[in-house]
């Protein structure tokens, strides 16, 4: 683990490829990365960071994570959204510009990178925020994605708010509390959205300090019971930046759960600690 776990969000990284628009607002477009190698197309990888849905976080903290899994030979996309602290932030339009974004996004990218990105849905790569939003979009456009890699996500939008997580986070993004706007909630809460049909993969260190593993728990247990087909790795010694950082001890994990997700065999031992 780095001596600062948050080096990772100010981290340079290569830029990238190309950099497509799925709408008309400024915010509303993904860089895109070339994957490495000459082999067949691929399925997308679609990365939504986190940064607890507020406009001073943006898609570049995920450069040093798209350029490695580019490096390993997947077509990245690197999404970006309206976020609160700016006009037309928050509620809906954080929501609905990821989902515009993620079905937009394969159609984009195989036309920007010829040959390389398979006609398949993508793989949502979330992180904190971006994992909610992932879950989220997984719940509400089932056709859209081809599965989901979790990262410490904000998966209890109600238990968020009642822990304020991030100093009323969860209140910006939806305008107030459970009791304010409970429709709200209904429609954008993962703990009420645990009927999911992609196949789903939770990762959460022990160590987390910004999005308790609780959640994590919460969540798969739910969902498990609902028949969705989702699995909890939980990471001991790993905090909340590990999971987005290939110089952490945690990185093999989170590619080898991205390979499975792919279908491809596990380079790691299956003992790995999992639920």
């Amino acid at each position: 683990m780095p001596a600062d776990p948050r080096a990772v969000l100010t981290r340079p990284a290569p830029p990238p490829d190309v950099t497509v628009a799925y709408g008309d607002h400024p915010d509303q477009l993904a860089d895109l990365r070339r994957p490495a190698g000459d082999g067949p197309a691929r399925r997308l990888v679609v990365v939504v960071h986190g940064g607890f849905w507020r406009v001073e976080y943006d898609r570049t903290h995920t450069g040093p994570m798209a350029a490695a899994l580019a490096a390993l030979g997947h077509p990245v996309a690197q999404l970006e959204y309206r976020r609160t602290g700016q006009p037309d932030g928050g509620w809906p339009h954080t929501l609905t510009d990821v989902l515009s974004g993620v079905a937009a996004l394969p159609g984009l990218a195989a036309a920007a990178l010829p040959g390389l990105v398979a006609p398949v849905a993508p793989i949502l790569v979330g992180h904190s925020a971006g994992g909610h939003l992932a879950l989220y979009v997984a719940a509400h456009a089932p056709g859209t994605v081809g599965g989901v890699l979790a990262l410490a996500p904000v998966a209890d939008l109600a238990e968020a708010y009642r822990l304020d997580l991030d100093g009323g986070a969860v209140a910006a993004l939806l305008g107030g509390g459970p009791a304010d706007v409970p429709d709200r909630y209904a429609a954008a809460d993962p703990s009420a959205l645990v009927l999911i049909r992609a196949r789903t993969v939770v990762m959460h260190g022990t160590l987390d300090r910004q999005v308790p593993v609780g959640i994590s728990r919460s969540w798969v247990a739910a969902a498990r019971a609902a028949n969705t087909p989702a699995t909890l790795v939980e990471l001991a010694e790993c905090e909340h930046f590990g999971l987005i950082d290939p110089e952490s001890v945690a990185w093999p994990q989170v590619v080898d759960r991205l390979r499975s997700l792919h279908g491809d065999p596990p380079a790691i031992d299956a003992a790995s600690p999992s639920r």
